[in-house]
């Protein structure tokens, strides 16, 4: 009976061609920055998405809650379409008006972009919750004490707050990771569409696919461990449950 040495064909991962082992890293940088950055921009929106969400005006509330609940309730696939291609068309449109060329963006750039607008509403609602999450007494007495707004942010509301804050932006990173595989149906060549495309050439579906999946949980679980450390050092000194 023929062992599963002589069924796989290992050499297809090898990194020098025809092997695609270096391909499928390539692709995996690429997916890494996409997540990386998709994951920062959606923070800085989250971050200003909580803030107009509890201390802006009735306009900016009404906006901010616009944006999040249509991100929320629209498929992400169908979020990356709209804003990959309806966005590219505007900004091309709007280049025209004012009199400059076709703007030619990167797929680096427009895929981070995509992800972080994604991730901006899910971060608005995560951190607004951690934000509401810290007891008011200890605004009520920074503001006793005298601090100014950026001293009570920084020294009392942000401390007070990560610990709520890590378990759901953590799970936006893992989220952030794998929804960087949905790119591949706007073209970008990141670890799936390198994926499907050496599964295509070499009919090898089962050893390539199951490659990716290990790529995708080595992440997953370095993300773990980078997590745990994480949560450990903001909850130091605090309660621990029953």
């Amino acid at each position: 009976m023929a062992d599963a040495g002589s069924l796989i064909n290992w050499s297809l991962l090898a990194f020098d061609p025809p092997g695609w082992g270096g391909v499928m890293l390539a692709g995996l940088w690429q997916s890494l920055q996409i997540a990386v950055g998709g994951y920062t921009l959606g923070l800085i929106l989250g971050t200003g998405g909580a803030m107009g969400k509890l201390y802006g005006g009735p306009v900016t509330k009404d906006l901010l809650e616009i944006y999040t609940t249509l991100v929320r309730a629209v498929p992400e696939l169908v979020l990356i379409l709209i804003l990959y291609y309806a966005g590219t068309d505007v900004l091309n449109q709007f280049s025209a008006l004012v009199g400059f060329g076709p703007v030619d963006i990167s797929g680096l750039a427009a895929g981070i972009f995509v992800i972080g607008v994604v991730q901006g509403a899910y971060s608005t609602e995560v951190l607004r919750g951690a934000i509401k999450a810290v007891p008011a007494g200890q605004i009520e007495a920074a503001r006793a004490y005298g601090m100014a707004p950026t001293q009570i942010m920084r020294r009392i509301t942000l401390p007070a707050m990560l610990p709520h804050a890590i378990p759901g932006l953590s799970n936006l990173w893992l989220i952030a990771t794998k929804d960087t595989a949905l790119l591949a149906v706007v073209g970008f060549s990141e670890l799936t569409l390198v994926t499907r495309q050496a599964a295509g050439s070499t009919k090898a579906y089962l050893l390539f696919f199951c490659a990716a999946g290990v790529l995708y949980l080595m992440i997953t679980l370095v993300s773990n461990v980078l997590i745990g450390l994480i949560e450990r050092h903001y909850r130091r000194g605090m309660a621990r449950a029953a």
